[in-house]
């Protein structure tokens, strides 16, 4: 079985934050990536209630941009999520529900933050789970 790790922290390494983006299974009924949303961790909690244990993130969700990949790259795109009072759209989520790591690709120039950005490529090219994963979808 294959393990990943997705980062949450306001200090990577003695240095800026990482916040790891990650897939959702968000519509288990359709294949590919629509059945996934983007999201990125900005914190993993757990708590218990009646003696059953809930682990979970809080997550920041990012939108589609279109129905299908970028006719060009082959690639979806997204771009962060806003409340009605553009606000960040910000949930709490099951873990159990996150997928796999997502990796994304400013569509502007290269920089080092998602802050920075408002929209992204999905690299569906990171690795052969991610490519098959994400070239079903169309």
């Amino acid at each position: 079985m294959r393990r990943e790790y997705i980062h949450s922290c306001h200090s990577w390494q003695n240095g800026p934050p990482r916040y790891d983006c990650a897939f959702v299974n968000t519509n288990p009924g359709l294949e590919g990536m629509r059945s996934l949303d983007v999201v990125r961790i900005l914190a993993f909690f757990s708590f218990s209630s009646q003696s059953t244990r809930y682990p979970c993130a809080v997550v920041q969700w990012f939108d589609r941009v279109g129905d299908e990949p970028d006719a060009d790259t082959g690639m979806w795109i997204v771009r962060p999520a806003f409340t009605t009072h553009r606000r960040p759209s910000i949930a709490v989520i099951h873990v159990d529900t996150i997928y796999r790591a997502a990796h994304l690709i400013p569509f502007i120039k290269p920089h080092h933050s998602y802050d920075v950005f408002t929209t992204f490529y999905i690299n569906k090219f990171i690795d052969h789970h991610a490519f098959s994963l994400l070239s079903d979808s169309y």
